[in-house]
């Protein structure tokens, strides 16, 4: 059985995360997508959230688990015996970190590769940061992350901005 990791952050999951790991699904016989913490970003959404919003999201997705960890994806990849690490590219601008990604997540654990996979192209602007700013703002962000956490996406923008007054 061939498994892939599709790790991110997900602060929040949006559509564009969606597409790649209902594409990934399509491929692969198993996809655990894993919520790891980036420590250049500040998290909106707690690991447990994140984890939440995308059990719920994938809920119809019967091979695709959803899971958290706190180390390096090299040593998550060994721990759960998989052989690629899938990651979604949406502009040339994503190639250059995530390449300099993949090369050292190969030096760390040779046995995974990396597959590389091109975002539709309805979702190549789409990013959670740009998610949390239109919702900080105000903005409809409906068509930009799954109908199932939508509400808990503003009741944290309600809550964030109730606490700044």
């Amino acid at each position: 059985m061939k498994t892939a990791v599709c790790p991110g952050s997900f602060d929040p999951v949006t559509l564009g995360h969606i597409d790649i790991i209902r594409r990934a699904a399509a491929i692969f016989d198993h996809v655990i997508v894993v919520v790891m913490n980036n420590t250049s970003k500040t998290a909106m959404f707690t690991q447990e959230e994140r984890v939440d919003f995308l059990k719920r999201a994938t809920a119809g997705m019967t091979n695709v688990e959803i899971d958290s960890y706190g180390g390096l994806l090299a040593d998550y990849t060994q721990m759960k015996n998989a052989s690629v690490i899938v990651k979604g590219l949406r502009a040339l601008s994503d190639f250059e970190y995530e390449f300099q990604m993949a090369l050292t997540n190969r030096k760390l654990n040779p046995q995974a590769e990396t597959a590389f996979l091109t975002t539709s192209t309805d979702y190549m602007y789409l990013s959670s940061s740009l998610v949390k700013q239109v919702a900080m703002l105000g903005g409809d962000i409906r068509d930009f992350v799954p109908a199932c956490i939508v509400d808990d996406i503003l009741r944290k923008v309600r809550q964030i901005n109730s606490n700044k007054i």
